[in-house]
């Protein structure tokens, strides 16, 4: 059986804030527990017009203090950007406040002196993680890969290891492979803890589906060409005139997105699941109108028979 988790950007629609993405978050944090998903993890964006998760760490304590059961995290706080130090001050508050259901998920993003690696393993042994330290069992750490050379690290250390596959599709399955080949079991992780995330989108309507796909498209494509704008709004993305620059990008991307009837797509994520040896798949839905993006998780969690918590 596979089981079903979300990551939620907080994504901005046209003619909305920042501070109505954020708010919607929290209240889709809620729903997801309840719909009986595995974990809900939040992303860090910086300086974008179309997500508002900027802070993650705070935003995850947001999320904690309105649910229970289901795990929160981040995914992924930029590690680049902080010291090991702060970053485990704050996820070891986080853990003495909600023991058991705190994932922290850590990116590459932004490494620019090439110091990441070095900071992987100084956070780990501030939060007493390496694997000579005493079982700790009140958070878990990720760590998050789009390409092939965070999956190594992932393993060696004993982390878990989640590969963005909205990102890249081609190195998937060579990054998973490479994360079980290195892993080294701890009291912490005794087995390697793989996961998929995937850009889905689902509703009762081929014609919803239709729609909210094109509005990710023209999105994403716009985004690629230096054009970091609010997700379109629904009449807006029906109106436009590619251009041949954004009908390239289009057909680029056209492969991230999953979409379907709620039982297509669930098919396709189970084949994917088998495909790269996954039992946890992480959805990502691409939609910035709220009521959309609640009603595709929740068909979703109907597909797959989730269990309410």
């Amino acid at each position: 059986m596979v089981r079903l988790s979300i990551l939620d950007q907080s994504p901005i629609a046209e003619g909305t804030t920042a501070a109505a993405a954020i708010r919607d978050t929290v209240r889709l944090g809620t729903v997801a527990a309840e719909l009986g998903y595995e974990r809900f993890w939040v992303a860090e964006h910086h300086d974008s017009p179309s997500f508002a998760g900027t802070a993650p760490e705070i935003l995850a304590l947001a999320l904690l203090e309105n649910t229970s059961g289901i795990r929160i995290g981040t995914g992924g706080v930029l590690l680049a950007r902080y010291t090991p130090a702060k970053v485990a001050e704050t996820f070891n508050i986080l853990a003495a406040l909600h023991p058991g259901r705190v994932d922290l998920g850590i990116g590459r993003a932004g490494d620019r002196d090439g110091s990441y690696p070095a900071k992987v393993v100084e956070l780990h042994e501030r939060l007493g993680l390496l694997p000579d330290d005493p079982e700790r069992t009140d958070l878990r750490l990720w760590m998050l890969g789009a390409g092939r050379s965070t999956a190594p690290v992932a393993g060696a250390i004993g982390s878990g290891y989640a590969h963005a596959h909205f990102l890249n599709q081609e190195s998937a399955q060579a990054a998973l492979h490479a994360y079980r080949d290195s892993f080294l079991p701890t009291v912490h992780r005794p087995e390697p803890e793989p996961l998929l995330a995937l850009r889905v989108i689902t509703a009762e309507h081929s014609s919803i589906v239709s729609g909210l796909r094109e509005i990710a498209l023209l999105w994403r494509s716009r985004k690629d060409l230096g054009d970091d704008s609010p997700f379109p709004a629904m009449n807006v993305s029906l109106a436009h005139r590619w251009s041949g620059h954004e009908t390239t990008r289009r057909a680029a991307n056209q492969s991230s997105i999953i979409s379907g009837t709620p039982q297509d797509v669930r098919h396709q994520l189970e084949d994917l699941a088998r495909l790269h040896g996954v039992d946890e798949i992480m959805v990502n839905s691409p939609i910035a109108g709220y009521a959309d993006r609640e009603a595709s998780y929740a068909l979703l969690a109907k597909a797959f028979a989730l269990v309410r918590k």
